[in-house]
């Protein structure tokens, strides 16, 4: 029986002894939280990573039936950060010193039956602990708290501990039960989807099954299965219940393959953290976050850095085909041996609580970014190849030619700087040409960019990770590459911008995309149709007014270009610069079309001598005219009698439009013949305000439910006002509640609130309000539970 433990605790900022007992006088000075639970809310930005740092104490009070006598009663924390000492009336029962990884405590001979009993958690969220990743400087903050949900398990004395189940493309299930106590095993094996039973039979602790009728695991048809293995003894009986899927996932030395198919990996780095709450996310949002990398940033890998994550995140890849590598606690710093010895335990860990998703490819066994160590990655290595003998193991590393003690060489490759290659050969990095290679982190601090950066800036930003992309696509032998990263995190003074804030993402905190996002979301066909330009087109926003290059990002087969109704240009793949990505960005180098040879009577060589020089100018400048275009200029001005003065008139005829009628441009996303998104730009008239909101039906269930409500500030056309640097007014009523400050939170014309649930049934909203025009945006909530 399995019981969910979040509701009903007590906090306090201090510990004391006393309060582990079941006589404490001073419960109504401790504060009652729900888990997931954070020991501080945090602003967005400026503040100091001292404010987590604490150690804290967590206390229940819960009852014991007398049933349970003769049971097995154990609790699980599936994260505490990051050293973690449980109570059972007043006796301490476990101490766990990883905050990424889950941990049992059995209750068993320190309960008093028939009895309330309490239960108690001395949290240490210091970062002068000697376990990873402390010891050293952060480029992230790990905040503090029962962080992941918690449960309680009633069992016999003979149960299941742990079944690790493997399946591969030959179709054969390889199953490993770890028993407590004796009895006979029944494998079930269903469909997820359909409830089919596939397969129902007695087997032994260790067996192999062949299921010829099961579909594979892939990114397109990610067909999960349901074990449920049963252990019967007599009257008693267990059930332990996992998912899995069907699916070979092998790294080679010319690529990563995937049920026997080559796929390049195209993915993103992520953090576990959100604004105000840090880590404390229940399973909604958890999930959420994968959603986005699959269906808005439209990527098939995420690596989980720097540490494991929330099994709902991981449950949420395997649902969507979205490929995991995952990996150890820890950042550049290696501690001495307690320290390493308890790196040997988070890998043990890792590999033991997250081996049966299938979404998960390669095994991170080496501390981001530390020299070499052969004699802990030895160690590590070992670990994982015994404890998962099915997948193989990578280390992220920012050396070259260093020791590969793993299967993978996996590299953070900062070479690019905006002028150099996007990303170094194989040849040039590993030690060893016939092992897989990838590059398993780009840009980020490279050029940090915020929503409410230039627009030049911002599309420097978009076009960094397109060079990389477009290099890593025309490498055969490297697998693929993880970008930095899905979005912006607060992290400590020795990183960021000064403001705690890392502007490394291709999101901002609240996920909502910067002009980069695009970069990304172009490459899939298979999502919604995207089209972005990456310019407002408002020539003031650049140099000396020149419109500076202006690129467009869309997965569309072409997008037709259009000045006040009047057709320009069609752009393909063809025009792009970038010839190795699925859909690159094209690069707007037409303003006029054939509007001169209909409006000035000009022939075709004319047209094409001043449509080039009059589209030069626009973008870079007259006086940067290379010298070919001026002698052909100079041919215009002798065979067809023209003048400087004519260039100038009809520049501001059809490029620059100064003092006339606001220009509006249209461009046209086209797929199988049909317009299927339209942008529109021009100079904006009015502000709008929209919301995005995650879901309007919340569920009280094992613990609160959260809504990301994500806002933009826009033009009448939707386009983002990315200047639009103001808070707005948050109003809510009923059975929610905001997390963190009574202001939302707008910068780059983008934003967000969280509203999650109080424990009740019933209806809420929400109205969020701009405070210069009074204009709002309201949503409700229904809150149902589900118990």
């Amino acid at each position: 029986m399995r019981i969910d433990f979040n509701n009903g605790w007590l906090w306090s900022p201090e510990f004391a002894t006393e309060m582990t007992t079941p006589v404490f006088g001073g419960e109504d000075k401790m504060e009652q939280v729900r888990i997931p639970h954070t020991v501080s809310i945090t602003p967005l930005n400026y503040f100091d990573a001292h404010v987590y740092q604490m150690i804290s104490c967590y206390r229940k009070t819960f009852a014991v039936p007398s049933e349970w006598k003769g049971k097995k009663v154990s609790v699980t924390f599936d994260a505490v950060a990051h050293e973690a000492e449980v109570y059972i009336n007043g006796e301490s029962v476990v101490k766990h010193s990883c905050g990424y990884t889950a941990f049992t405590a059995d209750l068993t001979d320190h309960i008093r039956f028939g009895e309330e009993n309490v239960i108690a958690v001395k949290c240490d969220s210091n970062e002068t602990l000697n376990v990873p990743p402390f010891g050293f400087v952060i480029d992230y903050m790990t905040y503090g708290g029962i962080y992941r949900e918690v449960h309680l398990d009633v069992r016999e004395t003979d149960y299941i501990r742990d079944v690790f189940v493997s399946a591969g493309a030959d179709k054969k299930v390889r199953i490993k039960t770890d028993i407590v106590g004796d009895g006979e095993l029944v494998a079930m094996i269903t469909d997820v989807n359909s409830g089919k039973v596939l397969l129902a039979e007695p087997c032994g602790r260790e067996c192999e099954i062949q299921v010829d009728e099961a579909e594979l695991w892939s990114m397109d048809n990610p067909t999960l299965y349901e074990l449920s293995m049963t252990l019967r003894n007599g009257d008693s009986e267990d059930t332990y219940v996992t998912r899995f899927g069907f699916r070979d996932a092998v790294f080679k030395a010319d690529g990563f393959y995937l049920n026997g198919s080559k796929v390049k990996l195209r993915g993103l780095n992520r953090h576990q953290s959100w604004p105000y709450v840090g880590y404390a996310m229940p399973k909604s949002m958890q999930r959420l976050d994968a959603d986005i990398m699959k269906n808005e940033l439209g990527l098939n890998a995420v690596r989980t850095s720097h540490y494991p994550q929330s099994h709902h995140f991981i449950d949420r890849c395997d649902e969507l085909g979205l490929l995991v590598f995952t990996e150890i606690p820890g950042w550049q710093n290696i501690g001495d041996e307690a320290w390493k010895e308890q790196a040997v335990v988070n890998t043990r860990e890792m590999v033991s609580q997250y081996r049966n998703h299938p979404s998960i490819i390669l095994w991170g066994v080496r501390i981001n970014e530390s020299i070499d160590c052969d004699e802990l990655y030895v160690r590590t290595n070992k670990e994982a190849h015994e404890l998962d003998p099915y997948r193989q193991t990578s280390g992220v590393r920012y050396l070259k030619n260093s020791s590969l003690l793993e299967d993978v060489y996996a590299f953070n490759d900062f070479s690019h700087n905006g002028k150099t290659a996007g990303c170094e050969p194989k040849k040039n990095v590993t030690p060893d040409m016939s092992k897989p290679y990838f590059v398993s982190e780009y840009n980020g601090h490279m050029f940090p960019t915020k929503t409410f950066d230039s627009e030049l800036h911002r599309q420097e930003h978009a076009l960094r990770h397109c060079n990389v992309l477009d290099s890593v696509m025309s490498y055969d032998d490297i697998c693929g590459s993880f970008g930095w990263c899905m979005f912006d995190y607060n992290t400590h003074k020795d990183f960021g911008s000064g403001d705690r804030v890392c502007y490394h993402g291709v999101m901002d905190m609240f996920r909502n995309p910067k002009t980069a996002a695009y970069a990304y979301s172009s490459q899939n066909k298979d999502i919604g149709p995207v089209l972005e330009i990456s310019s407002s087109m408002d020539i003031g926003e650049h140099p000396a007014g020149n419109r500076g290059e202006i690129y467009i990002f869309s997965n569309c087969d072409s997008v037709k270009m259009y000045k006040d109704d009047i057709f320009i240009k069609e752009y393909t793949r063809k025009d792009s610069s970038y010839k190795n990505m699925i859909s690159p960005p094209m690069l707007i180098d037409d303003f006029i079309g054939d509007q001169m040879k209909e409006g000035e009577g000009f022939t075709d060589r004319q047209n094409k001598i001043v449509k080039d020089a009059l589209n030069f100018s626009a973008v870079y400048g007259m006086e940067n005219m290379p010298l070919k275009m001026k002698l052909t200029m100079a041919e215009a001005m002798t065979r067809y009698k023209m003048k400087f003065d004519d260039a100038y008139m009809l520049f501001g005829k059809y490029i620059g439009n100064w003092g006339g009628k606001v220009t509006k441009f249209r461009f046209e996303g086209i797929r199988n013949g049909e317009v299927v998104k339209t942008v529109i730009k021009s100079a904006m008239t009015e502000l709008n305000l929209s919301i995005d909101v995650s879901s309007n039906d919340l569920v009280e269930g094992p613990t609160y439910d959260v809504a990301a409500i994500r806002i933009k500030v826009t033009d009448e056309y939707g386009n983002v006002m990315p200047f639009y640097n103001r808070p707005a007014q948050i109003d809510v009523t009923g059975d929610i509640e905001v997390l963190g400050p009574s202001l939302a939170d707008i910068n780059g014309g983008m934003g967000g609130v969280y509203v999650r649930t109080t424990g009740k049934e019933g209806k809420g909203s929400i109205r969020i309000t701009l405070p210069e025009n009074g204009q709002s945006v309201s949503t409700d909530f229904t809150i149902t539970k589900n118990v």
